[in-house]
């Protein structure tokens, strides 16, 4: 049976991350993979997150499963952290959440459901995307189509462009947005769009699902998670998919929740039960030890307040990261304009150059980045800093 597969392509992130530990240069510098990292270059685990795990572990008496839906409390919690906790939906009882492996179990989960509400359905993703929002999403059968986002001369959004596509659209098809932080680009819209872009999801009568990994890693908690909590108080139907991977540092964990924003109370309680049917068929029960972290840290006083200067502290160095790359760029190669790069919010931005670029900076100076020159701006640091500005000059001289 087996011998007829075909071997696959690797994914290419994975690809760079093998080619990045096998590289024995101590000058290498890696802006590939999407994590978190500090002034030593290392993804640290959070002090909130080793105080919330040594209690868990202290007081924990069982490993048995929690439930299909995970722990009630978790996703109390992560819903007020998300929407805020008063927020009208949840007020009205229009939200139920259901924990998944991470914020792309989430994402096939939400697939999941809209195909089986609507098999024939389409998601319109921004161009460009998330890479791994194509196989989560088509994977569940559903087909996708693309609408404009990024303009690479300015670094930031085509908002007309986008708002002209959109309003093409068809009634109830599905839109799926980033919430902050847009991965790969950087550029998010303003809160000004983000209400013109409601009133035209409602006249369009459109599906959001939107996208929440960075909520704190942009501009903070609240002003990140506007244009979600907006969608969710004026529309009867919103899709929210959330990784607490980012802001908690425990991406290994792979804890994530699935949001969902019903009409009324019965239709919301019908929906629940069919994301738990779909959920038992998947992985039949998440993970627990990151969501009880999380938990924790949510629910005690004292840790919550740890957590959110971590969270102030991983913000302000991925901002200040930002002013530092574009004057060290904007000495390195003034005949280019790199000061988009401080407009953009969260952990990544495209440079920029060319593929053949991108591939000269890997083999002649050891900088790993996608081909696409998307870059985790929270690789640099000081150390490295110089370095790559001067790199990324020498390249771009030819």
């Amino acid at each position: 049976m087996f011998e007829r597969l075909e071997p696959v392509v690797p994914d290419p992130i994975l690809g760079l991350m093998a080619a990045y530990r096998a590289d024995p240069d101590p000058r290498k510098v890696d802006l590939g993979i999407g994590v978190y990292r500090d002034e030593h270059g290392e993804t640290p685990v959070l002090a909130s997150v080793r105080h919330a795990e040594a209690e868990l572990l202290a007081r924990q008496t069982t490993k048995s499963y929690v439930g299909p839906a995970g722990a009630a409390e978790f996703n109390q919690l992560l819903e007020q952290l998300v929407l805020g906790a008063a927020h009208p939906a949840l007020t009205a009882r229009r939200v139920r959440s259901l924990q998944t492996p991470g914020g792309c179990g989430a994402l096939r989960l939400g697939a999941e459901l809209i195909r089986a509400a609507a098999p024939d359905s389409v998601v319109h993703v921004s161009t460009p995307t998330w890479a791994n929002h194509t196989p989560l999403l088509s994977g569940s059968g559903l087909k996708l189509e693309r609408y404009p986002y990024y303009d690479p001369a300015g670094g930031g959004v085509q908002f007309a462009a986008m708002m002209a596509a959109l309003e093409r659209l068809p009634p109830r098809a599905v839109l799926l947005l980033h919430a902050s932080c847009h991965n790969p680009t950087g550029a998010d819209l303003s809160q000004e769009e983000w209400r013109e872009l409601l009133a035209l999801v409602k006249r369009r009568q459109l599906l959001p699902l939107i996208d929440m990994a960075y909520q704190g890693l942009g501009e903070g908690l609240e002003a990140d998670a506007f244009g979600l909590r907006l969608f969710c108080a004026e529309l009867p139907e919103v899709l929210c998919t959330v990784s607490c991977s980012k802001n908690f540092g425990i991406y290994r964990e792979r804890t994530g929740a699935l949001q969902l924003i019903s009409e009324s109370p019965a239709a919301a309680d019908a929906a629940f039960s069919q994301l738990v049917r779909l959920a038992r068929t998947m992985w039949s029960m998440p993970p627990d030890h990151g969501a009880a972290i999380v938990q924790a840290i949510l629910g005690e006083a004292p840790l919550r307040r740890q957590w959110l200067g971590e969270v102030d502290g991983m913000r302000e160095r991925i901002q200040r990261l930002r002013r530092e790359v574009v004057q060290q760029l904007r000495s390195a190669c003034p005949q280019r304009d790199f000061g988009f790069i401080g407009r953009q919010q969260g952990m990544f931005s495209f440079l920029g150059i060319t593929t053949g670029e991108v591939r000269a900076l890997r083999e002649h100076h050891h900088v790993y980045m996608t081909d696409d020159s998307r870059m985790n701006i929270a690789g640099l640091h000081s150390g490295n800093l110089e370095y790559f500005a001067r790199a990324v000059a020498q390249v771009l001289a030819g």
